[in-house]
């Protein structure tokens, strides 16, 4: 499995194109997988004929696993058990067909995988993975048949002293925040746990496997072998852990958490816990740009193009950035610094078949009205067919989520994590207002705007709100104002 996306550590096979025995050719799609930010086709890297397909569709599958094994220029189709006999060394330098090891490797660069050159080995210096039934070091050189007699017996005797941190001189435990929280939750020890993720980082199975009531031994001796033994999974077996879990009365159904919805998750519950959300709102009239939009749509400057509301309140937020940069930063942590940026990608929350997606327009402040449209259309089209790529949900620096299109007032947004402030647009209603000293129906908002109050002060978030319903009140401040 190829890294497709920055920071992604898993996807899942969505769907296999090819069977075993079919030829294959460089370039070709042989399937589809879905990771945290979205579905990608991998292609395969060479010409051959498909001799294994290592997991079935609907399985969640660790970068730098193999995942097909391809028979290449007449290889031998028993080459692919020698790829099974080291996956602890192929989740380092990851060659995602048995083939490869008749390949010259390249001796510091990225092996050959599905997409371009894929994963390269760490750059950390992590503490070594337990040997799983005499694991092979990497020797890409070396012909397949050679790798049972290299069995390094001397290996495995120093590394369950340090393994997952244990030992002289190891540091803490490897695991992510939503892991250390669930081990806190069953009260499981860390430091007791045996990692089987990669570069020695403890997963939410290790965690569970810990505090299952059976005793250690019978949980840690299966841990290496996940990799070697998917496809000896019956069919029916296959089948039913892919579904969801339906309780006997059918009152209940249990669906696996994966894919954007994990990711989505994830994100979430680390931007709440870790920045401190302040949330303020503002009511006003939107009467003149509503009336703009209309104006705009029977216009031969905007002809073709799609006018709508949130494009007017995109382009006031951008003309509120400008009036207000601090607010476009970002909180670095590490460096104990703010980050201002001085150009806006401006991100739009999307709901789409796949869960909530948020990919942003880059450079959006450089763009005229209807260079903006047509970003946000093309956005919105390439969210809702499912197509948008990690790139295009990278690097983001503002988001703009519309509630008001189900029918609310408005909402509490969580921020996006990297970004300081998002704004929740409200709908838009019909309703009872002061106009120049009467009471007349008027086209009402309400906009609420949620930031990091790390890095904004109540005065700029206030200021910054205050200047977007002053521009959707009187649109020509777009110009005057810009």
């Amino acid at each position: 499995m190829p890294d497709v996306g920055e920071g992604l550590t898993e996807a899942e096979i969505l769907k296999w194109y090819v069977q075993p025995g079919d030829t294959v050719e460089d370039g070709q799609v042989v399937c589809e997988v879905e990771t945290a930010k979205a579905a990608v086709e991998l292609p395969i890297p060479f010409d051959g004929t498909v001799h294994e397909l290592r997991f079935p569709e609907g399985t969640t599958v660790d970068v730098g696993q193999v995942i097909i094994s391809v028979n290449v220029g007449g290889g031998a189709a028993p080459e692919a058990p020698a790829a099974e006999a080291a996956p602890a060394v192929q989740a380092a330098a990851p060659a995602p067909v048995a083939p490869a090891v008749e390949e010259e490797a390249e001796p510091q660069g990225r092996t050959p995988v599905l997409v371009g050159y894929g994963v390269a080995a760490s750059s950390t210096k992590r503490r070594p993975r337990k040997a799983a039934q005499g694991a092979v070091p990497a020797a890409p050189a070396a012909p397949a048949q050679a790798a049972p007699a290299a069995v390094p017996v001397a290996v495995p005797v120093s590394v369950p002293e340090q393994l997952n941190g244990h030992g002289p001189g190891a540091g803490r435990p490897l695991a992510k925040p939503p892991v250390r929280k669930l081990a806190k939750d069953l009260g499981v020890d860390l430091a007791a746990v045996t990692p089987t993720g990669p570069d020695g980082i403890i997963t939410r199975e290790d965690v569970h496997a810990a505090a299952a009531p059976a005793p250690a031994p019978a949980v840690e001796a299966p841990a290496p072998a996940p990799v070697a033994q998917p496809v000896a999974v019956p069919a029916a077996v296959q089948a039913a852990q892919a579904a969801p879990a339906v309780s006997t009365d059918a009152r209940e159904t249990r669906v696996p958490v994966k894919g954007v919805r994990k990711a989505t998750a994830a994100a979430m519950v680390g931007s709440a816990f870790t920045a401190p959300h302040v949330t303020e709102f503002v009511t006003f009239d939107i009467t003149r740009t509503m009336k703009l939009v209309e104006e705009l749509k029977s216009g031969t400057d905007m002809a073709g193009l799609r006018v709508n509301p949130l494009l007017l309140i995109a382009k006031a937020v951008l003309v509120a950035v400008r009036r207000n940069p601090e607010i476009n930063a970002a909180w670095d942590e590490a460096a104990q610094e703010i980050v201002l940026k001085h150009y806006v990608n401006l991100g739009i929350a999307a709901a789409t078949p796949r869960g909530l997606l948020v990919p942003n327009i880059k450079d959006a402040h450089a763009q005229t009205l209807p260079e903006l449209s047509a970003s946000l259309s093309e956005l919105i089209s390439t969210a809702r067919d499912g197509k948008t790529t990690p790139a295009a949900m990278q690097g983001g620096t503002f988001t703009i989520t519309n509630v008001g299109v189900f029918g609310v007032d408005t909402g509490t947004p969580i921020l996006n994590p990297g970004e300081s402030a998002i704004l929740a647009v409200g709908a838009i209603k019909l309703q009872p207002w002061v106009h120049k000293g009467k009471v007349k129906p008027r086209q009402v908002t309400t906009l609420a705007l949620s930031f990091d109050h790390r890095l904004v002060d109540g005065e700029l978030g206030s200021k910054f709100l205050a200047d977007v319903a002053a521009i959707l009140e009187q649109p020509k401040r777009l110009i005057s104002w810009a």
